[in-house]
């Protein structure tokens, strides 16, 4: 039965269809930025991605607002699967530059700790500058500043940022609509010179039994004393190492694979990759089986063909 989205004749490469994806083929880089403010303060959200193995979240923000990181993680983890983000939160307050305080209970804690390791590490003790660049130990002193006023605040620079996850995640998704027509050529490129390397008489039946005829004919004469029954495990052998219409057949499965996952979309990035690797593997061992120079030279197109591909789908999503 052929794949969804494919038809192929038996024997042969199948042709990549236009593809049109279930769901979105996203990018993993972008670059999003959202401005917002207030009577009392504007504020600035950037947020970058580039490529990763997985989702690592990186959140810069101002003093005092470190409370809200767990939920900028939880909308990052829910929208996007892999890719290094960062998102950086400029807040400026009106009428001046923000008054700060030490939070006492936190520096007391510390201390209390410091005072508990002395004890136990020989170690310098620290120095004040130190201490204040702790997490948490500075905080601004919004003196006037109503637990409701607070509330609306965090309110509207999350509003702020979901403006800006949302325009991050259009634009990894624009690139990544390019992206997947660069695979989808690339992968016609790669079943084309599959189909031309299946046309060649050096892989034909026929081909194969007179060189296999040749070869076993030089073999007895090396070795007369040869048995039958050796003579078949050798050439068996022979057969194996000049037929290369299995690593044919299994390029052309992973070609159809590939495109069945740019039809389904979403984030595929992974299997792609992975299947870049075996399509790697496969023409490799058609080179090294290969005693023709034609098949040879679009071996060697195979492989630079689908280090292209794999340039490519490292950047999906």
């Amino acid at each position: 039965m052929p794949l969804r989205g494919y038809s192929a004749a038996p024997q042969e490469c199948p042709q990549v269809l236009v593809i049109t994806s279930m769901q979105p083929v996203a990018s993993m880089t972008g670059f999003a930025r959202s401005e917002g403010g207030s009577d009392d303060a504007g504020w600035i959200w950037e947020l970058r991605t580039v490529n990763g193995r997985g989702l690592d979240l990186r959140l810069r923000l101002p003093l005092g607002f470190e409370g809200l990181e767990p939920e900028l993680r939880r909308r990052l983890g829910q929208r996007l699967v892999r890719g290094s983000v960062s998102a950086h939160l400029n807040l400026m307050r009106r009428g001046g530059t923000a008054q700060l305080k030490v939070n006492t209970e936190i520096l007391d804690q510390i201390l209390e700790l410091v005072r508990d390791l002395q004890n136990r590490v020989q170690a310098e003790p620290p120095r004040l500058d130190g201490l204040l660049g702790l997490r948490g130990v500075l905080e601004p002193a919004d003196q006037d500043e109503s637990p409701q006023a607070r509330e609306a605040l965090e309110r509207d620079i999350l509003a702020a940022f979901d403006r800006a996850l949302e325009a991050l995640i259009a634009m990894r998704r624009g690139e990544g609509a390019a992206l997947a027509q660069i695979t989808k050529a690339r992968l016609e490129e790669i079943s084309e010179l599959a189909k031309e390397a299946g046309k060649l008489a050096a892989l034909r039946p026929a081909a194969i039994r007179a060189r296999l005829t040749a070869l076993v004919r030089e073999l007895v004469a090396a070795v007369p004393s040869l048995s039958e029954e050796r003579l078949a495990q050798e050439a068996a052998l022979l057969a194996a190492k000049v037929d290369a219409r299995e690593e044919l057949d299994r390029i052309a499965a992973h070609v159809a694979a590939a495109g069945e996952l740019l039809v389904e979309g979403g984030p595929i990035g992974r299997r792609l990759d992975f299947l870049c690797q075996e399509l790697n593997r496969e023409t490799n061992t058609l080179c090294s089986k290969s005693g023709d120079l034609e098949l040879t030279r679009l071996g060697l197109a195979l492989k630079a063909t689908i280090e292209q591909l794999r340039e490519q789908v490292q950047n999906i999503e």
